[in-house]
């Protein structure tokens, strides 16, 4: 009786849930120490040098629309929609995609190009205050091509672009908060 006993307390399944869920918790609260001592933090708000922003751009700048979304959702900056009532403007001077070839295959066919995205901008402030002067933030990415998959290289092409959009809104953003408003 007193094997059958052992057994049973012992077993592996009874036995070994208990020391897999101290383990479990144990090494949970080493990687969170570890994530902590290192400096590790999820991203918070930003923090920008202004509590009111105007966005002049295009009504049809996908960037400011995706601009707009990110100040909204990532600041406790307002958006407003008067420049009057506006601490600062962005002003969207200049937005465009470009597509360059860089390589062609012997028969002459392309086989490679870089995509380019370019926005320029300025920040100004009352009276026409100039923060930052006219500044240009430029990505570019290389694909390749094939004539085989037009379709998909034509979809893989707007998502680059698509990216390179995103990538500029946070870059934007980073500068937006290193810039100096003075009053």
């Amino acid at each position: 009786m007193t094997k059958v006993r052992r057994r049973a307390e012992g077993s592996a399944i009874g036995g070994r849930s208990k020391f897999s869920a101290a383990h479990s918790a144990f090494i949970f609260l080493a990687a969170a120490l570890l994530l902590t001592s290192c400096g590790f933090h999820l991203r918070g708000p930003v923090t920008l040098p202004f509590d009111t922003i105007y966005v002049q751009a295009p009504p049809t700048s996908f960037f400011a629309t995706r601009l707009k979304r990110t100040l909204s959702a990532s600041s406790r900056a307002r958006i407003v929609d008067d420049p009057k009532e506006a601490e600062v403007t962005l002003h969207v001077v200049h937005e465009q995609q470009e597509k360059q070839i860089l390589a062609l295959s012997g028969g002459g066919r392309v086989r490679e190009y870089e995509l380019r995205y370019r926005v320029s901008y300025r920040l100004t402030g009352p009276k026409n205050k100039e923060y930052t002067p006219t500044s240009e933030i430029v990505l570019h990415q290389d694909v390749t091509y094939s004539d085989e998959a037009v379709l998909s290289k034509e979809s893989e092409e707007a998502l680059l672009y698509r990216d390179m959009q995103s990538n500029a809104v946070q870059q934007l953003m980073r500068r937006l908060q290193a810039a100096k408003i003075k009053p």
